[in-house]
């Protein structure tokens, strides 16, 4: 049997042939991030958790793309160039940065009309009647974020889950078997990791029917406190809280506070997503580049 381009040279010839091959240290690199990310709280209940998993994908998706640029990896692709899988590599990776830019879109869209809200709220100018339409053109612009996002999650139904290339696996050599497998479960490790993302960035991770009760209870002042943003979301918190306050009459000076507050708390979270999608996107081009360079010479 030929030697595959990742195995590495063997002083016991004899034996080689007989035993399963150890996958190159990237490759086991990789599946040790890729298990670390598996791992890791598939909910991601709160910002901090899934800033953490998005930095553990940021630390695998690195990893890829140094494996990628080996000379090693790369004459496995070329050898491979005309087999299945590697055409669903090329769409995943394409994926990747269509959902992955989706993110970042959705980001930016609702940090410029946080700030513009808070700057309405800091001038204090026309009232409590400009803060509501002010509030109101927020919500609009909320639903907007939340059907672009819905979008993008629709596109992702067609992705496998459970791999569709082990077929093909039958006849090749077992570093390029683990090659493939690991780039197909990173892929799939990804999409959802954004999968994630997305759905807290719409606030969605908060059943809905919880939302109303939620809103209830912050209209009856005595009853506001922390302890009834159980969900963790910022994102899901400034949606109750604006709705609250467009349903509150005679609006308090703390409702004002507390509006701020949140809005300054999904800000912050928004930054933080914002520069770890931005190195997981430069890394996601630069997988695509390298694996467009090796099918194109």
């Amino acid at each position: 049997m030929a030697s595959s381009p990742l195995h590495p040279k063997s002083h016991f010839h004899g034996r080689s042939n007989s035993l399963p091959s150890r996958p190159h240290p990237l490759i086991l690199k990789c599946n040790e991030h890729l298990d670390s990310l598996r791992a890791s709280n598939e909910s991601s209940s709160s910002s901090s958790l899934l800033h953490h998993k998005i930095g553990g994908l940021q630390d695998l998706i690195e990893c890829v793309e140094n494996l990628i640029q080996l000379p090693l990896t790369q004459d496995v692709l070329l050898h491979e160039h005309q087999e299945n899988w590697v055409d669903e590599i090329l769409d995943g990776s394409l994926k990747l940065l269509d959902v992955c830019t989706a993110a970042k879109d959705a980001l930016l869209h609702t940090k410029e009309c946080t700030r513009e809200l808070q700057s309405i709220i800091r001038r204090k100018r026309g009232g409590e009647r400009e803060l509501t339409s002010e509030i109101k053109k927020f919500l609009t612009s909320r639903k907007v974020v939340k059907k672009a996002i819905s979008r993008a999650l629709a596109n992702l139904n067609g992705t496998s889950k459970n791999g569709n290339i082990s077929s093909s696996t039958t006849n090749k050599d077992h570093q390029t078997v683990a090659l493939i497998s690991l780039l197909q479960d990173v892929q799939v490790g990804a999409l959802s990791a954004l999968q994630i993302l997305l759905q807290f960035i719409s606030g969605s991770t908060q059943p809905k029917s919880n939302s109303w009760l939620l809103i209830s209870k912050l209209i009856q002042p005595k009853r506001v406190g922390c302890s009834l943003m159980v969900d963790e979301n910022e994102f899901a918190q400034v949606d109750v809280a604006l709705q609250s306050f467009v349903f509150t009459k005679n609006c308090k000076f703390e409702d004002i506070n507390n509006l701020q507050n949140e809005l300054e708390k999904m800000e912050s979270c928004i930054q933080a997503f914002e520069e770890g999608l931005e190195s997981l996107f430069r890394h996601l081009i630069k997988i695509r580049g390298s694996l467009l360079n090796v099918f194109n010479h």
